[in-house]
């Protein structure tokens, strides 16, 4: 008893596994990078029309149906029905499959930074070595996690924390750079630098340049959901439950655009960053490694250290940032490997899964975990396979798998609001917390969010034909048509799987009544 007392999460502990699946370090410098100051409008615009809606309708699903263990399953399925709540919360859990596959490798990436200070060491690794690499975290992972919440609460309490420091590092190195400065940011702002963008890759600027970053900060903020299966793990859920989402929301949307502000105080963009966008030595894989390695240096100069200090201390910034992006990654895989699989295992009947697959054994469906990690160590094995015989065929494959979770993974969120709406309508449903008590202003917004969502959706389908109109010499068609494909069958193929999975069930419960 007293176990198990120990591992409830407290409202601070929750706020840091939501901030620890939401909030990325990385997306900060990557805003910076695709916008400049114009990413802070966009972060706050898909902040208010999604984020903080839909971490205010999570709140009152999880307060309203605490003494249930599926998290998002038992929320869909009380306020529509059975079928609705398996099709959204299957084709959202596949997309965290892909997202395993695609994580198990890229969490490589800063390890070789932490021992190499450099992020491209990780290419000359042969593609062998890397997939059982990936393999073994994965592995390692899923084992650890299988001994319950405590463990799972200590590594992602451990990842929110190094995110949360990388923070204050950039906080502090801004402070005093702008001291130094006397007060002037290193990228000039102003009001036109915050409704423009200083990448010269996306000018010029138009209404497809903003859809398209719309797109993106709308899926910075993803994920939040993923902690829906923890009502029942949380101390006094009805009100730790609401208070550390609320945190956390909070804290990710003010800290985005506060990060934002602050690289540009830091960061001088036409001096730093264009002269390697324009040589192609800047890219979105190596972003935030070269921020730090520049921000360590700048400090370096301001203390007035001589030519190698200022290097070995934009070393350390980049080793640092190496370490702590491990740790928020490993942190989220914890998290991510273990919540979604919770929700669909406890929120559906055990008789819809076969054997033992829906058994939960301390708190963990240790059974299904299994499988899952034998599912996407195929897929890893699969990749490399391919790899070896067609270096091409593989990176083919694997964009593939990428886009059947690129649309899967954001589609169930209108799934969610779908039943926020109708739950929002249900007066037989008691709702402990409520903070949107306007019925028909917090129907208008989920209808605001799923209609935002849905068009979020529509512009990452199309972006291939958009991106062949702008670019003619790039881009086959097959390579349009590939992809377009492969994203809209994600969905597709995980709700027939979802539909056949229903079908087998009724019929073994009719079976079942019959006898």
């Amino acid at each position: 008893m007293s176990n198990s007392k120990k591992a409830k999460l407290t409202a601070i502990s929750l706020a840091l596994m939501i901030f620890t699946s939401v909030y990325g370090f990385g997306n900060v410098p990557l805003a910076f990078y695709q916008m400049g100051y114009g990413a802070i409008p966009w972060y706050v615009i898909s902040a208010l029309v999604f984020f903080l809606p839909f971490s205010l309708m999570v709140t009152e699903f999880g307060s309203a149906f605490k003494n249930e263990k599926g998290g998002i399953y038992s929320w869909m399925e009380k306020s529509i029905g059975q079928g609705f709540a398996l099709i959204g919360t299957l084709m959202w859990y596949m997309s965290w499959v892909t997202w395993f596959v695609a994580v198990g490798n890229r969490i490589l990436v800063p390890i070789a930074n932490v021992i190499f200070g450099n992020s491209d060491a990780i290419a000359h690794v042969n593609t062998v070595t890397l997939s059982i690499l990936a393999i073994i975290i994965m592995a390692i992972v899923t084992f650890t996690s299988m001994n319950g919440i405590g463990w799972i609460k200590r590594v992602a309490s451990v990842g929110g924390v190094a995110v949360m420091s990388l923070n204050f590092v950039l906080i502090i190195a801004a402070i005093i750079l702008m001291i130094h400065q006397h007060g002037i940011p290193a990228t000039e702002l102003n009001w036109h630098a915050l409704w423009s963008t200083p990448n010269p890759t996306l000018k010029p600027v138009t209404i497809v340049t903003f859809v398209s970053f719309l797109v993106y900060a709308i899926f910075a903020y993803a994920g939040v959901e993923s902690v829906g299966g923890l009502v029942d793990e949380t101390e006094k859920p009805e009100k730790n439950f609401p208070r550390g989402i609320l945190l956390s929301t909070l804290v990710i949307t003010v800290g985005y655009s506060l990060m934002i502000l602050l690289n540009g105080f830091v960061i001088n963009y036409a001096k730093d960053w264009l002269p390697d966008i324009q040589a192609g030595t800047l890219n979105q894989g190596n972003l935030t490694y070269i921020m730090m390695q520049q921000l360590g240096e700048k400090l370096g100069m301001v203390f007035g250290l001589d030519h190698s200090g200022v290097l070995l201390l934009g070393s350390i910034f980049a080793r640092y940032v190496g370490l702590s992006m491990f740790l928020a990654l490993a942190g989220a895989f914890f998290t991510l490997i273990y919540s979604p699989l919770k929700q669909l295992m406890e929120g559906a009947p055990k008789e819809m899964w076969p054997g033992k697959l829906g058994e939960v054994k301390k708190g963990v469906p240790r059974n299904a975990m299994l499988w899952q990690f034998i599912v996407v160590s195929v897929l890893i094995l699969m990749n490399m396979g391919i790899s070896l015989v067609n270096k091409g065929a593989a990176d083919q494959f694997f964009l593939v798998l990428t886009n059947m979770g690129n649309v899967a993974s954001s589609l169930p969120y209108v799934f969610i609001v779908l039943a926020y709406i109708k739950f929002k309508k249900n007066e037989s449903i008691e709702k402990p917390f409520v903070v949107l008590k306007n019925k028909t202003f917090a129907i208008a917004i989920a209808w605001l969010s799923a209609i935002l969502i849905i068009l979020a959706d529509l512009f990452t389908v199309i972006q291939p034909i958009i991106d062949r109109i702008d670019d003619p010499g790039d881009n086959p068609i097959a390579g349009i048509v590939t992809n377009i494909l492969s994203m809209v069958a994600g969905p597709i193929i995980f709700a027939i799987i979802g539909w056949w999975i229903l079908k087998v069930y009724k019929k073994k419960m009719n079976a079942k009544k019959q006898d």
